[in-house]
């Protein structure tokens, strides 16, 4: 650690300095295939501190990149330099200004957040990447980032207008257009660059290739295509190789009053690409083309592969196309006029329509999930960037594409395709396993060829997605001594000493250096509890994270919930991978995989599975985080919070003995502040109560022949798995799912002799007590498995244990057999109506149930067998809550309530609160108890509410 320098960024920086090596290694990757050490990391909170920053590494004469989000394809974002990460604090829309169309934005802002805020306005901001939902501004216009609409909006070049920045030198600036004759006549830096555009001017109209697509080099051409100055044009694109933006004025546009998808099914992959020229006349707003790579590797993603039901057969490649249009007839007129074009043209064979705003936003998820889903495919060669992001002019894509091919089939490779088509932008990444040396060489190789191919047909390498370390080196051969003079000259007059994120764009080193994994590259064997051969060990497993930071994101859906609250990188599913690899690849001692700095890390991962099911590439953290605790807990002894919290099985039944007794003493204040000051269960949740019956005792002791006198046939036989909490707690839950399922015509038992499903155990590390339980009940429910019984259990983190963790606890047949017969409650009902069998009906009711799925729930099988039996009685609002915050005993735990409480408050409890009619339904305990805590509105368990319908 440099700690003189340290020191003064400490005592000038309001915000955060980290320069500790866990916080280095976690700022050194982003979502590309590099991986460099940063000297440290500063996490501004004011405008000052980017000043100070500045200033101080200027008198250091140290390195500094600029920092968005870290989910740069090409490796603009890592770097030997101090990182300042703006994505945290700088991230407000200051002013917004509709009658001008402008807004005043903080680089941080993401920008699905900019659209939010100026979504009630009917503005947004025109360029769209697929990485919205996490990329920030700054982090768009470091790389001049365009997306799906570009056909439409541009690029981010043509929407900047005025920026506040930093040079290296520490002065501040304010970049906006001026007069050719001001610049000249103010000499200075604006003299310098002026100076050096007249003097390539020539050569800069031959060399830059005629596509809107390029955002390689310095954007010199903006200064003589238009004949206007502003030093804006070369700041966005420059990848924060010139100054820091710490504010900046950008244009804002109208959004469309209406919008409809088609799409295109081909048979093949060309084909679909030709067929671009056919739909463009017909002014379409977007023309996305996906592969059959991305579309059967959807299919294996648990959650893509539920919004897929738009595709039809088999394709070798999908166009999503869009449209605008002021109302629906306009959009179908539009598309029956292109479809009819289309048919005359042969091309494609099925044309799916999408005018609902959901299906139009599932179809859009996938598109926007290519990326994450080619970067998560099994085995060590992965689809990755390097010639990815080649743009031609879309009339010439056809035939570039086809050559493109055979570079990649020369090399014995195959590669995923997705991208815009519209604009000739095709991402195009081939399958390389950068470990092995010589595919390394095939990788160089490859380029050489591409670069050749990208020149011959006047076009250019980086689209979109910029040079950085990948191809920057390219920008000689591409543009020419003399325009890569003008680029070295440009990155002096503003950088005269280099050290704005140096080796981008100019002075590159080779594209092979720094590789997150090459050749060398090792890790530890672990000596795993949980079975990981499915994902191809415990490293792989961890691997499985490319950087692209889906688990950033802040708007919807589950993953990450902690990292919503605090924004803290280090509280992703990225973070977490990306300290624990560094752990496991030597980078760190062996010693920190059972240390305090990684169990701080995960300590705030609520094991909500979130990331197993919204990360494209399906990382598993809260599987990691369980093989963790495991070790972590041989290391250092199980602490006793876990203990109680991991047997409260065993707890409860003592506990049910004297039920009075127990509820006396949980509620008595002395005991709550004990458990809060020596335990650590904070005293401001109240602990559930005891009933004064359980549930297995009201089971045994009703009326069996009233129940066979009801049941005129028997449709099919039940195994109630009644849960901890059902039996002494909430015995109502157990009895309306057993009135229930008994009125509709099973059979209904329960496994008396089973233990507890080890879900407790599981979350707080006690992986081998967990599988003494798992062996045990796979034991017991195997017997009604083979006799032809289904599992049905209302707690989802219950009974979705035996599918997702039993198996990997038990490698048995029994166990399989068990998981593939055990369904949530509500599941069954789905299951059992669509096979014929479940005709019990419901009276109708008008009260609105708003349901809230448990995470694990909507991670394993998703929230519509929720949605679906609820319908059966009641009108349904589904909120999109995330995770309530409780997650187990994690709310229930002192130093967590706090963060608890501030995910439920952003989403969840508003909603609730804002439906004081409605009745609310949450199948998982946790959410309930949050809920009612929060709220003080108590939630039903699906089967109550149905029971209330009976």
């Amino acid at each position: 650690m440099n700690e003189d320098l340290y020191q003064s960024l400490k005592t000038r920086v309001h915000g955060e300095v980290r320069f500790d090596r866990a916080s280095r290694l976690m700022y050194s990757t982003d979502a590309s295939i590099y991986e460099i050490e940063p000297i440290g990391v500063v996490i501004p909170r004011t405008h000052e501190d980017v000043f100070a920053t500045m200033e101080i590494a200027r008198d250091f004469k140290v390195p500094v990149l600029p920092r968005g989000g870290g989910t740069s394809l090409a490796g603009q974002t890592v770097g030997d330099a101090v990182v300042i990460d703006m994505s945290k604090h700088l991230n407000r829309v200051v002013e917004v200004n509709t009658e001008e169309r402008w807004a005043i934005v903080e680089p941080g802002v993401v920008q699905e957040q900019l659209n939010l805020h100026l979504k009630p306005k009917g503005f947004l901001f025109g360029p769209d990447t697929s990485t919205a939902n996490r990329a920030t501004i700054g982090g768009m216009m470091g790389n001049n980032s365009a997306g799906s609409h570009s056909i439409v909006y541009g690029k981010t070049i043509d929407h900047v207008l005025q920026m506040d920045v930093v040079l290296a030198s520490g002065e501040g600036r304010t970049l906006g257009e001026m007069k050719i004759e001001e610049a000249v006549a103010r000499g200075g830096l604006e003299g310098r660059i002026a100076d050096i555009v007249h003097a390539n001017r020539g050569e800069i109209d031959r060399r830059f290739p005629k596509i809107m697509r390029r955002v390689s080099g310095y954007n010199l051409d903006e200064f003589v295509r238009n004949g206007k100055f502003n030093l804006v044009k070369l700041m966005v694109g420059s990848e924060g190789t010139l100054a820091a933006v710490h504010q900046a004025k950008v244009r804002i546009e109208p959004r469309p009053p209406a919008t409809a998808l088609c799409v295109v099914h081909f048979a093949d992959l060309v084909e679909s690409i030709r067929a671009s020229d056919i739909i463009l006349p017909f002014k379409p707003a977007a023309i996305e083309l996906l592969d059959d790579m991305i579309i059967n590797l959807g299919r294996n993603s648990l959650e893509i592969s539920r919004l897929m039901g738009f595709i039809e057969g088999n394709p070798a490649a999908i166009l999503v196309v869009e449209f605008y249009g002021e109302n629906e007839a306009e959009l179908r007129s539009k598309l029956d006029a292109m479809e009819a074009a289309l048919k005359r043209g042969k091309a494609g064979y099925a044309y799916v329509r999408a005018f609902d705003q959901t299906q139009q936003t599932n179809i859009w998820k996938v598109r926007k999930a290519g990326l994450g889903l080619l970067l998560g495919m099994k085995g060590e060669r992965k689809p990755i960037a390097f010639v990815e992001d080649c743009a031609v002019e879309p009339s010439k894509l056809p035939e570039f594409f086809v050559k493109f091919r055979e570079v990649i089939h020369k090399y014995d490779t195959s590669a995923g395709y997705y991208g815009h088509a519209s604009v000739g932008c095709l991402h195009i990444r081939p399958l390389i396993n950068t470990k092995d040396a010589r595919d390394i060489q095939v990788m160089k190789d490859m380029t050489d060829d591409i670069t050749d191919l990208v020149i011959e047909f006047g076009g250019g390498m980086s689209g979109e997605h910029g040079d950085g370390l990948a191809r920057s080196h390219l920008n000689r051969k591409l543009f020419g001594d003399q325009i890569y003079k003008a680029f070295q000259d440009v990155k002096a007059a503003f950088d005269p000493e280099g050290r704005m994120n140096p080796g981008k764009i100019v002075n590159a080193p080779p594209m092979t250096e720094n590789l997150r994994y090459g050749p060398e590259y090792r890790t530890l064997s672990i000596n795993t509890h949980y079975d990981f051969s499915r994902e191809g060990g415990f490293a792989t497993a961890v691997e499985l994270c490319n950087g692209a930071g889906v688990c950033r994101k802040q708007n919807e859906g589950t993953m990450c919930p902690s990292y919503m609250v605090t924004l803290e990188d280090k509280h992703s599913t990225r973070g977490r991978a990306n300290l624990m690899r560094e752990i496991l690849s030597g980078k760190l001692p062996a010693d920190d995989f059972t240390g305090k700095e990684l169990y701080d890390t995960l300590d705030l991962c609520l094991e909500c599975k979130g990331c197993k099911a919204e990360c494209p590439s399906n990382v598993d953290m809260a599987k990691l985080k369980y093989e963790f605790l495991a070790h972590y807990n041989e290391e250092h002894g199980t602490p006793l919070r876990s203990s109680m919290f991991a047997n409260i099985h065993a707890t409860s039944k003592v506990a049910a003995l004297w039920p009075a007794l127990a509820n006396w003493t949980l509620s008595n204040s002395l005991v709550r502040e004990a458990l809060d000051r020596f335990v650590g269960i904070d005293a401001r949740r109240k602990l559930p109560s005891f009933a004064p019956q359980t549930f297995e005792s009201w089971f045994a002791k009703r009326d069996k022949s009233e129940i066979r006198h009801r049941q005129s046939e028997i449709v099919g036989k039940v195994v109630l798995f009644h849960d901890t909490f059902i039996n002494y707690n909430y015995p109502d839950i157990g009895k309306a799912a057993a009135q229930l399922l008994e009125a509709a015509g099973y059979e209904v038992r329960l496994a008396e002799n089973r233990k507890c499903c080890g879900r407790p155990m599981i979350s707080k590390g006690l992986a081998e007590e967990a599988r003494e339980n798992a062996d045990f009940n796979i034991r017991q429910l195997h017997r009604f498995v083979k006799d032809g019984y289904s599992i049905v259990g209302c707690e989802p983190s219950c009974i979705l244990t035996f599918r997702d963790e039993y198996p990997d606890l038990v490698k048995t047949q029994a166990a399989a057999d068990v998981a593939k017969a055990s369904f949530l409650f509500e599941e069954f009902i789905v299951k059992e109506k669509q096979a014929g069998r479940w005709k019990l009906q419901f009276n109708r009711q008008e009260t609105k149930a708003l349901i809230h799925g448990h995470c694990h729930e909507k991670a394993l099988i998703g929230s519509r067998y929720l949605k679906e039996t609820i319908a059966l009685a009641y009108p349904v609002e589904e909120i999109d809550s995330g995770c309530c915050g409780m997650a187990g005993s994690f709310g229930y735990e002192k130093e967590h309530y706090d963060i608890s409480i501030a995910i439920g408050r952003r989403r969840l409890f508003p909603a609730v609160e804002k439906n004081p009619a409605a009745i609310v339904v949450a199948p998982g305990i946790s959410c309930r108890q949050q809920v009612e805590h929060a709220t003080g509105r108590r939630p039903l368990h699906p089967a109550e509410a149905l029971l209330k319908a009976l």
